[in-house]
């Protein structure tokens, strides 16, 4: 059995802790690009989102709403008023990364988990 230096130990505990990150990071990614352009109808299309560049004019100014997480999964779940639901084109784990987008994008409220 090999012992690590200290050298290891502390590189062995930065990629430990570089995982979650770049899960984050991928997920970020992911919500981006349905936002933009991998939802159909495009997220873009009907809502402004400064970080997306959208300037939709149908849908609420995301950026002065600021929706938490948990309120932009219900209305992709769900639908709201002229938006349609997006329960059966989106599988759950693009909602959560959409809604988590959305929110963190916004300024409005992350998920704890």
């Amino acid at each position: 059995m090999k012992v690590l230096g200290l050298q290891g130990v502390l590189l062995a505990g930065l990629v430990l802790l570089a995982r979650p990150a770049l899960a984050a990071d991928a997920e970020w990614e992911l919500g981006k690009r349905l936002f933009n352009k991998g939802s159909v109808p495009a997220c873009a299309i009907c809502h402004t989102l400064r970080d997306a560049g959208s300037e939709g004019t149908v849908g609420p100014i995301l950026d002065e709403i600021k929706p938490d997480a948990e309120r932009v999964g219900k209305a992709l779940r769900n639908g709201l008023g002229a938006m349609p639901s997006f329960a059966k084109s989106l599988t759950e784990a693009e909602i959560k990364a959409l809604a988590r987008y959305v929110s963190q994008a916004s300024g409005g409220a992350a998920p704890t988990q």
